[in-house]
């Protein structure tokens, strides 16, 4: 059985698909999370974090884009950094899953798939976000 890290992992594969401009990357996602063993609530899992993301991108960016410092513009970002910095976004803004969760499956992640910089990056990006209450 897969477990959450493993359907975050796949989910930001999935946003990073999606953000090389196939946009039709959710008529595959039953592949692609069963290719990765991501079944029963751990699929349902990772379907309701992309779908939820992508259907609050425009939120999302414009939550992440507050947080970047002179130094990093939003298109400077890597694709696979801009999907982790997406989806642990979304988890901390849209659902309020618990912040300390989030961050650290983000850097885990990010230490997982991104360059050496990406998770004290994304660590910096995602501490700073607010919830509204």
């Amino acid at each position: 059985m897969a477990t959450r890290h493993q359907a975050r992992r796949a989910v930001i594969g999935l946003l990073y698909a999606h953000d090389l401009g196939n946009s039709n990357i959710s008529k595959f996602s039953d592949e692609i999370l069963e290719e990765d063993k991501i079944r029963n609530r751990q699929r349902e899992f990772s379907k309701r974090l992309f779908n939820g993301t992508i259907k609050n991108l425009e939120t999302i960016d414009s939550e992440i884009v507050k947080y970047l410092n002179e130094d990093w513009g939003y298109d400077s970002i890597g694709k696979v950094e801009k999907a982790i910095l997406r989806l642990g976004t979304y988890e901390i803004v849209i659902e309020q899953t618990d912040r300390r969760i989030v961050i650290n499956e983000a850097i885990e992640l990010a230490k997982e798939l991104a360059d050496d910089k990406a998770p004290k990056f994304i660590n910096a990006v995602l501490d700073n976000l607010k919830v509204e209450a």
